[in-house]
């Protein structure tokens, strides 16, 4: 995965290079809702508010095709339940950790993808996160409960005016953050990241 993330940079390193010698290249920056939740055994199920905050690049290969690559920062929380296989004692109960806030910083790079018009794009890509905050795992005292790493489909919506940008996305996590270790248990929950980003920008 490190490998194939390191790939990806580079190439977009490269085409950057390329596209700003043919005048191709605008930046941005974007900003909105993040709905993330973590879904596996334990979490509620429904998306928690957050915000998100990024900047981006769009570099424009072929009439009607290019590639977008963000840095953004997310922020959102999810919430534990009290299952069968999640025991919380009741010393825990009342605790703040029982909703984590999970900060991420994330490098999607989409492909955009003209839909009948250059100003409404089809967004698909890959995306890695890099986990800047966690909090001390509840059920485990003083273990991790998040793996620093994710990596993520994204597919989505943009709508690019003369100036401001709107945007819509769909991010499902192909990682298991799960990095929580049970004495006795021969499989262990999957958790992974999903979260619905609605954006409004502005394109330079």
């Amino acid at each position: 995965m490190k490998k194939l993330f390191f790939a990806l940079a580079v190439i977009t390193c490269v085409t950057v290079s390329t596209a700003n010698a043919q005048k191709l290249l605008r930046f941005g920056i974007k900003g909105g809702a993040n709905l993330g939740k973590i879904d596996g055994t334990g979490y509620d199920e429904a998306f928690k508010l957050g915000y998100h905050l990024g900047a981006f690049a769009q570099i424009n290969l072929v009439k009607g095709f290019g590639i977008q690559p963000e840095l953004v920062f997310s922020s959102t929380k999810a919430e534990v339940k009290n299952t069968s296989e999640f025991e919380l004692d009741n010393e825990f109960q009342n605790l703040k950790e029982t909703k984590p806030k999970l900060n991420y910083l994330s490098i999607p790079i989409l492909a955009n993808i003209d839909l009948g018009s250059p100003r409404f794009k089809l967004q698909v890509g890959p995306q890695f996160s890099i986990l800047t905050s966690k909090k001390k795992n509840v059920f485990q005292e003083g273990k991790e409960a998040f793996k620093s790493g994710d990596f993520s489909a994204v597919g989505g919506l943009w709508l690019q005016l003369p100036i401001v940008n709107i945007s819509a996305r769909y991010v499902v996590g192909l990682s298991n953050v799960n990095d929580v270790t049970v004495a006795g248990a021969t499989d262990p929950s999957k958790w992974k990241n999903q979260s619905i980003q609605l954006g409004v920008g502005i394109t330079l």
